[in-house]
């Protein structure tokens, strides 16, 4: 498995969707200094707040990409309800496979 954590990524976030999808690929990304300027984001003292998130998993075959996202967002809804707690995710969700058809159509554009 390929994982990123990047700029105090959390690890309970990076827990709970490597034991329950079993990810290839896990990317986390602490966004939340992007955002810290914004009206909603005033007065908060959490530093994690905006996480993009690029997932591959077999986990994911055979579902939409809603019912993909609904999969990662009740991994995560403890993290979600807490207050001071995660804003935000920008989910990026693949199937191995098409993972692997995204890396060749980047390859025939290079």
């Amino acid at each position: 498995m390929t994982l990123v954590l990047s700029r105090r990524s959390p690890r309970l976030a990076q827990a709970h969707i490597t034991d329950a999808l079993k990810p290839t690929t896990l990317h986390i990304f602490n966004d939340s200094h992007k955002h810290a300027h914004h009206q909603a984001m005033q007065g908060v003292t959490s530093r994690e707040t905006h996480f993009r998130v690029f997932i591959t998993s077999s986990a994911f075959q055979g579902k939409m990409q809603l019912a993909r996202h609904r999969m990662v967002n009740s991994l995560m809804k403890d993290e979600l309800a807490k207050e001071g707690g995660i804003h935000a995710l920008q989910l990026t969700t693949r199937t191995p496979e098409e993972e692997e058809s995204r890396k060749q159509k980047e390859a025939v554009q290079a």
